[in-house]
């Protein structure tokens, strides 16, 4: 299932702004880092309709995704 183009970027923006937040990071660094995870790749293709999980979930999976990069890196 693919989501309305408009409604999925008022998504996004509200997870980059949720994460930028609790990470204590600027929102350009969010917006970054977003847009290269695998959260953002899995929303944008539809997959498993990630789009249509909350915005404190994705969140949540997305400060995963950061915390083992920032472990790697």
């Amino acid at each position: 299932m693919n989501a309305n183009p408009i409604l999925l970027q008022k998504k996004y923006s509200r997870i980059i702004e949720r994460f930028a937040r609790q990470q204590n990071i600027s929102l350009d660094e969010a917006l970054n880092f977003f847009y290269h995870s695998e959260i953002y790749l899995l929303m944008r293709d539809g997959v498993s309709d990630m789009h249509c999980m909350s915005d404190a979930y994705l969140t949540e999976e997305l400060e995963q995704e950061y915390q083992v990069k920032q472990i790697k890196s």
